[in-house]
């Protein structure tokens, strides 16, 4: 399913991440979203934080579900599926299933082995080398 050339506006995503102290590292996940919107998603976009920056998930999933949303991805911005990606985000899952059981919370997978990532390592191994 392609939501950009869908125009679903009943879907929301929300993006997830761990969070940091810094502002800086937790404004790369707010550039993500504004993607999204450019490259023409037409449904609420919004970032969650599982700790140390706000605002927290369920707060972010609450502010994408407007009238009319009939579903909710939650796609965790994450390498790896460590103990957040497979124990604590479908905890969150379930809590926001129970207050909004008319709603249907997709966790979708996380980053991880994509095959683009490929792509992604061999670039920053170029710029990396740029720079020497």
């Amino acid at each position: 399913m392609d939501l950009l050339s869908t125009g679903d506006e009943s879907t929301a995503v929300l993006l997830i991440a761990h969070g940091s102290r810094r502002p800086e590292a937790n404004a790369d996940l707010l550039q993500i979203a504004a993607g999204l919107r450019v490259a023409g998603y037409a449904g609420p976009v919004a970032c969650g934080y599982l700790e140390l920056a706000e605002p927290d998930i369920p707060t972010a999933a609450r502010s994408c579900l407007l009238p009319g949303i009939r579903r909710l991805l939650m796609l965790p911005y994450f390498l790896s599926a460590g103990v957040h990606v497979s124990a604590d985000l479908e905890e969150f899952r379930q809590q926001l299933r129970e207050e909004f059981p008319q709603v249907e919370f997709v966790l979708c997978p996380h980053l991880g082995l994509h095959p683009l990532m490929i792509q992604i390592v061999q670039d920053r191994l170029a710029e990396g080398l740029a720079r020497v």
